[in-house]
């Protein structure tokens, strides 16, 4: 009998282990909470590959505060404390899923919105939280009526990262002008990171004069990702990042089924593959790139 192909093994069955890397790599954004299993077995199932670092990013209040509670309790995990950018209109106008679906919350106004950024301000500040992020811009599943309230929050965020001296961890959906605009306007921290980098080649080297670090996760293997390639391809090696954004993006051929951090393996080795270096190159650089991207 044929064996089956990853494609047609059950969508909830785990990808199986990679090859370990040799030359250890950090997960530069991953969501322990939101993935199956124990914090424990999600780090050693990492290190086991050569993933021996993450930084689990909050997405509101609830998650940055696990997150912050969760890099204090484990040496190899960092903590990023945000209001996600679909985060805040839910906040102010109290739809939880984006201003139609039924159940929405009740609307909590601005000074609701300034209350949440308080305490991601509070969190900010412990020393096991290295970044505020995720933040910025979102025009994908928020729509007009939700751009005022992101934007107020996006620049919120980026005066806590610098007033604390913290990285800023950027999530860009279809809004890469206004992001790029805002960023120049208050002011970007020293040390700026765009998640699941997203844009092309030549927003790729306006992101490098500026000294932006580009994060790519495991969408940069899909087939239909060639700007996200050569966005790769053209990216200085001194900024380029790793991530899975686990449980989502997981790489190809297991698109579609969980992903989480002992999977960067399969992203690294296809980013190497593009920049046309060897794997153990491309990750001591991602590796050195990571620890100076959020000072730990």
């Amino acid at each position: 009998m044929p064996s089956r192909t990853p494609a047609q093994d059950d969508k909830n069955t785990a990808p199986p282990l990679p090859a370990p890397l040799q030359v250890p790599v950090a997960d530069s954004h991953t969501h322990l909470d939101m993935q199956s299993g124990t914090v424990e077995e999600a780090l050693a199932k990492a290190a086991s590959v050569g993933v021996t670092t993450v930084v689990q990013v909050g997405c509101d209040l609830n998650g940055s505060r696990w997150a912050a509670e969760t890099a204090a309790a484990y040496d190899a995990v960092h903590a990023a404390v945000a209001l996600h950018p679909n985060e805040a209109p839910r906040i102010v106008h109290g739809d939880p899923d984006g201003w139609s679906r039924q159940g929405a919350r009740e609307p909590g106004g601005d000074t609701a919105l300034d209350e949440a950024l308080a305490e991601i301000d509070r969190l900010a500040a412990l020393p096991q939280v290295k970044a505020v992020g995720e933040t910025g811009l979102d025009y994908f599943r928020t729509g007009p009526e939700g751009k005022d309230a992101q934007e107020r929050s996006f620049r919120a965020h980026i005066e806590i990262a610098k007033r604390h001296g913290k990285a800023l961890v950027i999530h860009d959906r279809e809004a890469h002008a206004d992001v790029l605009r805002i960023l120049k306007e208050e002011g970007a921290p020293e040390r700026t990171v765009f998640h699941c980098y997203s844009g092309d080649a030549a927003m790729a080297e306006v992101c490098a004069r500026a000294g932006y670090f580009m994060s790519f996760a495991g969408n940069v293997t899909f087939k239909n990702a060639q700007p996200l390639r050569d966005a790769l391809a053209v990216a200085p090696l001194e900024l380029v990042l790793v991530e899975t954004d686990a449980p989502f993006l997981t790489p190809s051929p297991y698109r579609g089924r969980p992903n989480a951090p002992y999977l960067i393996p399969v992203t690294v080795r296809a980013m190497a593959a593009v920049r046309g270096i060897d794997e153990d190159t491309l990750a001591a650089a991602i590796a050195a790139n990571t620890a100076r991207a959020f000072a730990y």
